[in-house]
């Protein structure tokens, strides 16, 4: 399995958090968007609704704030994912 790693975002004003946003190989078919933190991770389905699928750590906050980065790069997002599954 393979990573690819899509976005390091910036941390804002709220929260030092820093999440990594990645693709793993090998994986679903459906797309999908790994968000990683220093507590944990997550995984997100892009379609047919950006909707939480598994998480393994992240607290209310983090994963609230891992929505919203999805929401507004959606597109980046999607596009990145097209790219690195050839879809």
């Amino acid at each position: 399995m393979t990573r690819a790693l899509l976005i390091m975002s910036e941390p804002n004003d709220l929260s030092r958090w820093r999440p990594a946003f990645l693709f793993l190989s090998l994986e679903e078919l459906r797309p999908h968007v790994q968000v990683e933190g220093a507590r944990g991770e997550a995984k997100f389905w892009l379609e047919p609704a950006i909707e939480e699928a598994e998480n393994h750590g992240l607290n209310k906050r983090e994963l609230s704030l891992a929505r919203r980065l999805i929401r507004e790069r959606f597109d980046e997002i999607r596009a990145a994912w097209s790219e690195h599954f050839g879809r």
